[in-house]
């Protein structure tokens, strides 16, 4: 199996052994994105100002594999609150257009301070 690694130009790079985005033929896939700019530092301490950081580090992970968020066929989400949908809706449809992505979201247990990771599987055209 051929693959490709990519490390996004403006995406923090991790500290854990795992690549960002990967593609393997027209499939690609990314790691979990969360609300870090490029310096690995939180932006935003609310769910709309973290989801817009995670969508913008998403959409350069698919840029970087020739993707843009149009190619995005699955979404799944980790949200820490699920109170917290409303805010994280608002944001992800006005990324996303319809038909929108298949998408699952979980409520689950994210490290202090962060309130969303979203990853993505695409086809590239």
């Amino acid at each position: 199996m051929n693959r490709e690694s990519f490390q996004p130009e403006g995406v923090a790079v991790p500290g854990a052994p795992y690549s960002p985005v990967v593609a393997s033929g027209d499939l690609v896939v990314t790691a979990g994105q969360v609300g870090f700019d490029e310096q690995g530092r939180l932006v935003g301490d609310g769910i709309r100002e973290q989801t817009r950081q995670t969508l913008v580090n998403l959409e350069r992970c698919l840029a970087a594999a020739g993707c843009s968020l149009g190619d995005v066929v699955k979404v799944t989400t980790f949200i820490a609150d699920l109170g917290d949908i409303e805010g994280y809706n608002e944001v992800y449809a006005s990324v996303f257009e319809s038909p929108y992505p298949a998408r699952s979201t979980v409520q689950v247990g994210l490290p202090p301070g962060l309130l969303v990771e979203i990853e993505a599987t695409a086809r590239r055209g």
